[in-house]
């Protein structure tokens, strides 16, 4: 099953001619979440052909513009379209005050409704959950509250080996135990272990979205051993100060937290409009943490 990531938007606060503000399209076993909404988000969805419509929970990290002022736009078209499923959002409280005055002053009614899970930005919280994938968010150390979000893979049901089923007879009723994880009992008392009646569990894919945040190593717990980790890296080094007084990351600072969390792969984004060319951002995150990817508009990457 898939579990496929989109960048739309790699800017920081300035886009820029080649740069979108963040955003984010997150596919999982058929589920499209949408992470943050920059400026232009909904064109950069058709651009790269997503289909939006299928798009019924949404992620905002926190409340600076370029992590959300494409929100309006995007709901209205969904309006437009004819959307009538519900569109769950995860965000800071203060984001239903400004949609609502905006619908308000606008006399739009949506065709749909929109459910508000507001977001805890001082502790880790589960956030959303069904049978096939957990979403939890974390606080990040940012100039105003800002959440991060870890989307998990839940582990399904095992594969059973048939030459198994035939040799000891297993039925059907078992066969569902032994997927679930049982040892299987046979009608002479013997135990036969799960792990010899089944092949061996896929490993379970996870991504945790850092978004906008100071270095801050109070994450490492959260994130460690993700499959891929997104990080923001505004700034090279040589602007470290800068980035501490702006709560921002430089590119070394997001590879030291991918090496100390053990993640399998980082992307880093958020560049500064300064930055024409990002290769010495990955230059000088791979010195430190060798599997990174810039995370650049139309950049997929499956796990």
């Amino acid at each position: 099953m898939s579990f496929q990531l989109t960048i739309l938007g790699s800017s920081s606060a300035t886009p820029t001619s080649q740069r979108n503000p963040t955003a984010q399209y997150l596919t999982i076993h058929d589920r499209h979440f949408l992470i943050d909404c920059g400026e232009g988000t909904q064109m950069q969805l058709r651009k790269y052909k997503l289909k939006f419509t299928r798009i019924n929970h949404i992620f905002i990290s926190h409340l600076h513009g370029d992590h959300y002022l494409g929100l309006q736009g995007l709901l209205s078209s969904l309006h437009l379209l004819g959307c009538t499923q519900d569109i769950h959002l995860y965000c800071p409280k203060p984001l239903k005050e400004i949609i609502d005055l905006q619908l308000l002053h606008s006399d739009t009614h949506l065709k749909y409704s929109l459910k508000y899970h507001f977001l805890n930005t001082s502790e880790k919280e589960l956030i959303f959950e069904d049978d096939k994938v957990l979403v939890e968010s974390i606080p990040l150390n940012h100039r105003i509250p800002c959440c991060g979000f870890i989307f998990k893979e839940k582990p399904g049901l095992l594969s059973i080996r048939k030459e198994m089923i035939e040799f000891h007879s297993i039925s059907t009723k078992d066969i569902l135990r032994i997927k679930k994880g049982e040892d299987y009992h046979t009608k002479e008392g013997k135990v036969i272990k799960n792990k010899v009646l089944t092949y061996p569990a896929e490993s379970l894919r996870s991504y945790a979205f850092c978004s906008d945040t100071c270095y801050d190593e109070r994450i490492l717990p959260h994130i460690k051993k993700v499959s891929l980790l997104y990080h923001e890296a505004t700034f090279l080094k040589n602007l470290e100060k800068r980035a501490l007084e702006t709560f921002h990351s430089t590119a070394e600072q997001a590879a030291i937290i991918a090496k100390k969390a053990q993640v399998d792969k980082l992307l880093i984004g958020h560049f500064s409009a300064r930055y024409k060319d990002l290769k010495p951002l990955l230059d000088e995150s791979k010195t430190v943490f060798k599997n990174t990817e810039l995370a650049c508009e139309g950049l997929v990457v499956e796990l």
